[in-house]
Formats: structure tokens, C-alpha cells, sequence
């Protein structure tokens, strides 16, 4: 059995040498997929004999979709994995014991994920771990062609490991929120998309029969982005807060519940409303005013079946 990982990195010298070390037992083929890094991060890729090559930055889909079309044809599974992620030991050894083994008909495997913030294991709140599918057969699976929060899809049948990948970022507060800055410019495109749709809406939501991230997209593609701007964010951040007890997170988990569950959601809504805003005062389109806005090019694609020939906004935010 041929397992390659592929890793995607931009300056990650931080993580990267724990991340590598992390799956070591598993004896995969590694393929760093940078985007021109300034830091040691290449430096240490080549010391741990990873597969090494350089990608101009589009977006999380379109960089790991690139890297799949760089793989041998050999390669039998490919794990997904973020340079500031590890894999826990129970998740090795389910990987090394049951992978081999698994049916022909077998196409992908979720595993838990789970995070920390500020060295505090977000245990509260309803988020986690969710069952995220990072492993694959190789052609059968692509990242969903998205924005911001993407996910592997892939084509026949799945499980479950009931083993963790511990997401543990060691980069300071203020790093964090300047990533939350730009996460909400891209999460905003994806909102925006919804209502106009100026691009193919790639989504993985399913209600019926779907797995714990299609039924979480569903809710968000069809609840939570009908419920009134502002207000949605409010009523999110209450839910995980109290409802699902994120209090008992501690100050850390205070913290994380706060501007990951409230601050970081009214920014994407912020940033809808200046799109929509600038759409009106500048007289442009969707695409013209998510470049003046939020400073992303984004290739617009003519709406089927629809009465509606412009993507300019008939109604003021």
C-alpha cells in the first residue's frame, strides 16, 4: 500500500517538523506543496525527504487540487494534512492496522478533528471533534471547489475511524486574528455566492444521509445564511456559548467561543454588507465590488435558468 501525504505550507517552520514527525510510523511518501515560503520551512522538508514543489497561492482548493494532479500514479491512499496538525498515536495505529485491509469499494475514511486554542483543547460548545474526511483513495477524491471551509469529496462509499487529528497552532493571538481577517474576505465570497451566484456553487451539503460536515453545511447554506445579517452571528455565538456549555472551556475557550463563534462571524457579515454597499455607491457588479472590497479576483460564471442577467444588487444592505 502506497500512502502519500500531502502537506500545503506558506512560511510554517513552526510546525512543520512536528507535523512530519507525527506520521513518521506510517512510512508515507510526503509531498510539500509550498507557496514560496521565506522561512526553513523548505529546509526542513528536505531534511525529512519530503517531495517538494512550489505553487502560486489561489486558494485552499485550487493549490490542493494542483497537488493531486502531481502525484505518481502509483499512489494508492492520500492524506490531507495542515502543517499545524498532528496525527494522535490511536490514529496512526488505526491507519497502519485497518487502511491495508480495507474493501476495494472503500473510497474515503473520516476521522475526528479536533483543536486548541492558546494550548487549551477546545473540548465545549458543540464543535468539536467533527468528523472531517481526510483520507482517500487516489482518483476518487478532490477538494471541494470553495473559498473558504472546504472538504474532500469523494466518489463510492465511506467510514469512520474513530481516532483524532489534533489541529494545535503555536502562532500568537494577534497572527491569529490577522488569519480570521482574511479567512471572513473569503468566507464573505462564498456567502455572497449563495445570494448571486456569479460562480458554480461546489458544496458537499446534504441533509438526508449525510455524514456530520454535509448536514453542518446544510444548516449554514440553508438556515444560517437566510437568518438576518448581524443577528445570526449573535445567536450562534449565544448557542455554543451557553446552550452547548462553551463557559466550561475556561478562559481560553472564553476567548476562542467569543471570536471564532461571534467576532470572527459578524466580520464576514461586515464584509458582506461593504460588498453590497460598494455595489450601490460605485454602481458595479458583484465580481467588480468583491475586488474593490476585499481585494479577490474571483472568475464569475453566467447564472442558468434565471431570469436575472446582472449580478448588481436591486435592494440596499
Amino acid at each position: 500500500m502506497k500512502l502519500w501525504v500531502i502537506i500545503l505550507t506558506y512560511n510554517e517552520e513552526i510546525h512543520l517538523d512536528r507535523c512530519i514527525r507525527s506520521i513518521q510510523a506510517l512510512e508515507p511518501s510526503i509531498m510539500v506543496v509550498d507557496c514560496y515560503s521565506s522561512d526553513k520551512t523548505l529546509e526542513i522538508a528536505h531534511r525529512h525527504g519530503a517531495n517538494v514543489v512550489q505553487h502560486r497561492w489561489v486558494n485552499y482548493a485550487t493549490q490542493f487540487n494542483w497537488a493531486l494532479t502531481q502525484l505518481p500514479s502509483d499512489a494508492d491512499w492520500v492524506l490531507r494534512l495542515d502543517a499545524d496538525e498532528v496525527l494522535t498515536q490511536e490514529l496512526v495505529d488505526q491507519i497502519r492496522e485497518t487502511l491495508p485491509g480495507l474493501d476495494s469499494n472503500i473510497s474515503g475514511v473520516y476521522v475526528g478533528r479536533r483543536m486548541t486554542f492558546q494550548g487549551c483543547l477546545i473540548r465545549y460548545g458543540g464543535v468539536f471533534p467533527v468528523k472531517v474526511l481526510r483520507l482517500f483513495r487516489n482518483g476518487r477524491g478532490e477538494c471541494e471547489n470553495r473559498w473558504m471551509d472546504e472538504h474532500i469529496k469523494v466518489q463510492g462509499a465511506t467510514l469512520s475511524f474513530g481516532s483524532e487529528i489534533i489541529d494545535d497552532n503555536l502562532q500568537s493571538l494577534t497572527w491569529w486574528t490577522s488569519k480570521h481577517n482574511y479567512y471572513a474576505s473569503r468566507e464573505a465570497v462564498d456567502l455572497l455566492n449563495l445570494e448571486y451566484g456569479f460562480m458554480p456553487q461546489d458544496t458537499i451539503a446534504q441533509l438526508r444521509g449525510g455524514k456530520q460536515a454535509g448536514i453542518k453545511r446544510w444548516l449554514k447554506e440553508r438556515v444560517y445564511a437566510r437568518l438576518p445579517i448581524g443577528f445570526r452571528a449573535f445567536g450562534y455565538f449565544l448557542y455554543r456559548y451557553l446552550i452547548r456549555g462553551g463557559f466550561l472551556d475556561g478562559k481560553s475557550g472564553t476567548a476562542f467561543h467569543f471570536l471564532q463563534g461571534f467576532w470572527y462571524r459578524y466580520l464576514v457579515d461586515a464584509k458582506v454588507l461593504e460588498v453590497k454597499r460598494t455595489m450601490l455607491q460605485a454602481d458595479c457588479d458583484i465580481v467588480d465590488a468583491i475586488h474593490r472590497v476585499l481585494s479577490i479576483n474571483v472568475i464569475p460564471t453566467p447564472r442558468l435558468n434565471s431570469e436575472k442577467t446582472s449580478y448588481k444588487s436591486d435592494e440596499r444592505p
